[in-house]
């Protein structure tokens, strides 16, 4: 367990620092910062964030109810590959 908390802090840490080469906004002026920390919140909730909220049909289903999952989704996978998106300013539920 404190593998995985070290774990989960080296990636937070990881992709809060600052860089030129990330855009701050996405396209729709939305920060995505803001929306990778709500995705550190839950997964499926900066994409949620990034899409103008509104109808819950925005929120990225598989992403958002996998996400209460221990482990898998929160603190897990799905919050790290989440978190990553909305940094980059990606909304969609699976990478493919």
């Amino acid at each position: 367990m404190k593998a995985l908390k070290v774990a989960l802090l080296v990636f937070v840490l990881a992709v809060s620092l600052p860089s030129p080469a990330l855009a701050k906004r996405c396209g729709n002026g939305r920060s995505a910062d803001g929306a990778m920390w709500l995705s550190i919140l839950h997964p499926g909730l900066g994409e949620y964030f990034l899409k103008g909220w509104g109808d819950f049909s925005k929120a990225p289903p598989k992403k958002f109810w996998l996400g209460f999952i221990p482990l898998f989704g929160w603190p897990g996978y799905l919050q790290a590959v989440s978190a990553t998106d909305t940094l980059h300013c990606r909304t969609n539920d699976w990478n493919g």
